[in-house]
């Protein structure tokens, strides 16, 4: 009986968690421009959606600048990831700490500070600004992705690959990556996610005529609420739950592969 009620209570707190995303989703077919009223299932918003000269400009920036700044940040995080790996432990603690804070700091703080530098150096708000904004907050994660991949490697691999012949970069190429490759793929999956998803910080960074997805929906839910908006929102949802589902798969398919090598050893 007790577990049945611990059951029925998750149920229900999921199903509250859960229900304003429900009843977008349903109302994103809706074929009536009122949420009072049912006009039966439609695709006339996401027809409309994708005719929206505005909407199909914010998706360009939106993909743009999340490939990029996903793209650098895996390659900034991984490099940095191997550099605080191969540091001493004093020295590898505080960078650590430090390379987490802005995945600590609340989103308006690192927004508003990265805005104030931009504009103390003389760079003008726009694409370029935000696509820095977006590296930014992004690295961290791919850190936070990879790093814990290096702590799970042989510490002599590098040094035995250096010892059979191998330049300090062919070590790192063909040794290390390969084997921290799940922990690169997961870190630029998450970064791309956090990029296409975020709002507070862009914000903050962008300049006029650069919108992306979630400041178009904030500017269009300002007017009123667009029925377009269900549809947007529906969309966005969808891309990150593919994403989110991808990554979790790749876990899990490391940590079997983790399973079955401690068996095998």
């Amino acid at each position: 009986m007790k577990s049945f009620v611990k059951k029925a209570y998750i149920y229900l707190l999921l199903l509250f968690l859960y229900a304003p995303i429900i009843v977008l989703v349903i109302y994103s077919f809706n074929d009536s421009k009122y949420r009072s009223r049912w006009g039966g299932f439609s695709l006339r918003w996401y027809k409309e959606l994708f005719t929206d000269a505005r909407i199909m400009n914010a998706l360009y920036y939106t993909i743009t600048i999340a490939l990029i700044a996903a793209i650098v940040a895996t390659l900034l995080g991984t490099m940095a990831s191997i550099g605080i790996f191969s540091m001493g432990k004093r020295s590898k603690k505080i960078i650590k700490n430090i390379s987490y804070i802005p995945i600590l700091n609340p989103d308006i703080v690192t927004g508003i500070s990265l805005m104030m530098l931009f504009l103390f150096i003389n760079i003008r708000l726009g694409f370029s600004t935000m696509l820095m904004a977006h590296i930014t907050f992004c690295t961290p994660y791919v850190i936070l992705s990879v790093l814990p991949k290096l702590q799970q490697l042989d510490s002599s691999l590098y040094e035995a690959a250096l010892d059979l012949g191998a330049k300090p970069w062919q070590a790192i190429s063909k040794v290390i990556v390969p084997e921290i490759k799940p922990g690169i793929i997961t870190g630029f999956l998450l970064a791309f996610t956090l990029s296409v998803d975020d709002f507070v910080i862009s914000f903050f960074t962008t300049g006029s005529g650069v919108t992306n997805l979630s400041i178009q929906i904030f500017s269009m839910a300002k007017k009123g609420i667009n029925p377009k908006i269900n549809a947007i929102s529906t969309l966005m949802l969808l891309t990150v739950m593919i994403l989110l589902i991808i990554i979790q798969k790749r876990q899990n398919k490391t940590l079997k592969y983790k399973e079955v090598s401690n068996e095998e050893k």
